[in-house]
């Protein structure tokens, strides 16, 4: 093989990388717009807001829950989060402090810290009433994820 056929391999290995990390990452818009609603509000008006419960349409239809986390305890109060058995359920948790927050009953930690929210994506295929929390605020409730028969 040449010097040129190496260079064109290398080249070709670098597009391929750079197209796999743009089509892999998450949509910014929606975190930037995320991250400008927090940067225009106040403590105390943040703290008047009811939890977020709504959830957000994704670009998949499926509902994405959104738990914001400010010393390590949940804005407008622990947030309630409602599944039909077999659901695809989405999770964002974004904080303000590092933390490691846990779902039980799924059994799945993800670790949060300013600017990187924790994702969580998984089948609702459990019936139950589960507690999510973070372990560095003294195990605080942040959610609760409630799956009902479907």
């Amino acid at each position: 093989m040449s010097n040129g056929q190496r260079m064109g391999l290398i080249a070709l290995a670098i597009v391929v990388v750079a197209v796999a990390f743009v089509v892999a990452r998450p949509d910014d818009d929606e975190e930037k717009q995320g991250a400008d609603r927090a940067a225009q509000g106040t403590t105390s008006e943040t703290a008047a807001r009811p939890p977020e419960t709504t959830p957000t349409a994704t670009t998949e239809s499926r509902p994405e829950h959104r738990v914001r986390l400010r010393a390590h305890k949940p804005v407008g109060g622990v947030v309630r989060i409602e599944a039909k058995k077999g659901d695809f359920v989405r999770i964002t948790v974004e904080s303000d402090e590092p933390d490691e927050i846990h779902l039980h009953g799924y059994d799945i930690e993800k670790a949060v810290a300013p600017g990187e929210p924790a994702r969580f994506s998984f089948r609702a295929d459990i019936e139950g009433d589960f507690e999510m929390e973070g372990h560095e605020g003294g195990e605080a409730v942040v959610a609760r994820v409630v799956v009902e028969p479907a």
